[in-house]
């Protein structure tokens, strides 16, 4: 086994700097075309269903559609995670983005049901398939890129940067869906302005495949690469026969990220404007604050997971995840008069989602490490992604503080892991750069 990297950072380079920034900007890129869908939901449930039908239940079966892009993640990500492990980490981390604009560009230019009735809806539901697969393989072929190339001890920054990055593809949506309420009437986006984001999708992957033209393979592939003994021919059974105890806590910590973002992001603005009486602009404007805080709050973790490690930050986060979200619930449901402030409070609690990523890079050695945070990632991903916003969505009805409660248990959840499993975890708790 080769040494773990020593404890002392190592001040990131002008090259780092380029890698880093190069990986954020084509994940940001990417994220956008995947998750515009859910600022438009309203309008294409209106567009993409039958009229007679109830709008609840419109906007029910357009929430899951989206959500059935996430249950497509497991599949494409174990597919691309097995060539990430065997061809190497860049060429996958290129092809994914290529695989997500072409639907979204499609989904700007398809009819919609008053052209070809149901068929609307099934086309609209194989494209986000295919969204589905392509972000299943971008997620975790950007984490081990990222974590593979940063300096020893800058491992948490570096995650916490590209984490920033693929949040800010929500907050380009977020933008996107903001100016479109300012610059057209809810009439002309249902006519014809709705499909501007998507289009615009599609020329952000051309040119995030680009971006990515310039990056190199990892340092760690190409060890591995030189040592053939070291390489496996199927990550993913080796993962399942010997990894079996990084499992689990991979799984409860996505099922974690998962919650924050889902409900910071996706839930969030559509009960504003449907349970609290929010314009659609005001509701993107303050879900667009949120997200910008949401992107400092990565960065903040990222730091202090290299001062502290990363089991200890994810205890102090899983604290500060229902507390934040329960003050901009109280705002909203109090009709406090500065909700875009609890909104940011909201977002920098929200950092777990920059810490997550450093625990599971150092679940899984070198030769197995895509594989084995793919298969977890995006099989808890897929589950808890689709389960959460259609249950709260049901359940919000019923109190308007469903998703605080649902913050506090996950909270407890990620706190009660990291307490478990980070007491066993190396002092170091950074072995990324080691081969096995």
């Amino acid at each position: 086994m080769i040494a773990t990297v020593p404890a002392r950072p190592v001040p990131l380079s002008r090259g780092d700097h380029k890698t880093l920034g190069l990986a954020a900007l084509g994940g940001a890129l990417e994220i956008y075309d995947f998750i515009i869908f859910v600022f438009f939901a309203l309008t294409l449930s209106q567009l993409f269903f039958p009229p007679q039908m109830p709008e609840w239940l419109r906007l029910l079966q357009s929430f899951g559609i989206f959500v059935t892009g996430y249950l497509a993640r497991p599949l494409g990500g174990i597919l691309m995670a097995h060539f990430a492990d065997h061809l190497g980490r860049k060429k996958v981390f290129s092809l994914s983005i290529l695989m997500m604009a072409l639907p979204c560009l499609l989904i700007g230019v398809m009819p919609t049901y008053a052209q070809i009735g149901y068929f609307a809806p099934l086309i609209l539901l194989v494209l986000r398939i295919l969204q589905g697969a392509a972000v299943g393989g971008e997620v975790p072929s950007a984490w081990v890129f990222v974590a593979e190339h940063a300096p020893p001890g800058r491992r948490g920054y570096a995650l916490g940067f590209l984490q920033a990055g693929l949040t800010f593809g929500y907050l380009l949506g977020a933008l996107m869906a903001t100016a479109l309420a300012q610059l057209f009437t809810a009439q002309e986006i249902l006519d014809y302005a709705w499909r501007f984001p998507f289009l615009l999708g599609g020329v952000f992957g051309v040119l995030g495949v680009w971006l990515r033209r310039w990056l190199s393979e990892t340092p760690v592939f190409l060890a591995l690469r030189e040592r053939r003994d070291q390489m496996v021919e199927f990550p993913l059974r080796t993962v399942l026969r010997e990894h079996r105890a990084s499992l689990l806590p991979a799984v409860i910590l996505t099922c974690v990220l998962t919650s924050a973002v889902v409900v910071l992001v996706v839930i969030t603005p559509t009960l504003m404007q449907q349970r609290f009486g929010m314009t659609a602009s005001q509701s993107f404007a303050l879900s667009s604050v949120g997200i910008v805080f949401l992107n400092i709050g990565c960065v903040l973790a990222g730091l202090l997971v290299d001062r502290v490690g990363a089991w200890r930050t994810l205890m102090l986060y899983s604290l500060l995840l229902p507390l934040g979200i329960g003050l901009l619930y109280c705002s909203l449901i109090g009709g406090w008069a500065w909700p875009g402030a609890a909104y940011a409070l909201a977002g920098l609690a929200c950092g777990v989602v920059g810490v997550v990523p450093s625990v599971m890079v150092g679940l899984f050695p070198a030769a197995v490490r895509v594989s084995g945070i793919s298969f977890t990632y995006n099989i808890a991903y897929a589950l808890w992604a689709s389960i959460t916003p259609l249950l709260l969505i049901a359940l919000t009805p019923w109190s308007p503080w469903v998703c605080v409660g649902y913050c506090v248990i996950m909270g407890g959840v990620g706190l009660v892991t990291a307490i478990g499993y980070g007491l066993k975890a190396p002092a170091s708790g950074d072995a990324v750069h080691a081969l096995s």
